[in-house]
């Protein structure tokens, strides 16, 4: 059988489709995707918020930060229960993240995508991510919420899972 030669434009065409291949994941065969982008509202005085969203940049996620006075109308519009609400919210891929939810449960939640309105760490325990507390090692739990009901999508100590 004669030898392969590779031609100008099969060269070209293999250039062109690295970006295009590389870009949805397909590169290698790491079957990875990005996760994407977070959009959280916070109250511009709130200083553990921005605790939070710094701890998931640091974890992969590109997160903007909208501050607002009327966190209420913000968990009214995405309707988070009264009695599941933190001192922020967030939306990626569709759901709602309120309060101080690890990383682990988000990338949970985006690559099994369950029916739901979301998730939610109601209150503000003082171990989990920007509710740093040396000392602390309170147990607390991550809530899936939505019209099927509530249920323990998580619980952890800290920012690790128990």
């Amino acid at each position: 059988m004669p030898p392969q030669v590779m031609t100008r434009r099969g060269f070209s065409f293999g250039l062109l489709a690295v970006p295009v291949f590389s870009c949805t994941g397909w590169a290698q065969g790491s079957g990875k995707t990005a996760l994407p982008k977070m959009t959280a509202s916070k109250d511009p005085q709130c200083g553990c918020c921005d605790g939070w969203v710094d701890y998931l940049r640091k974890a992969g996620l590109n997160v903007s930060v909208t501050a607002t006075a009327n966190m209420d109308a913000v968990k009214k519009r995405l309707g988070v229960p009264k009695d599941l609400a933190s001192c922020h919210t967030a939306e990626i891929g569709g759901y709602v993240i309120e309060g101080h939810v690890p990383y682990p449960s988000i990338r949970k939640l985006l690559a099994e995508k369950p029916r739901a309105v979301g998730l939610a760490v109601p209150g503000m325990p003082a171990s989990s991510p920007g509710m740093d507390v040396a000392g602390a090692s309170d147990v607390y739990e991550v809530v899936l919420f939505g019209a099927e009901g509530r249920k323990m999508f998580g619980r952890f100590r800290g920012r690790k899972e128990v």
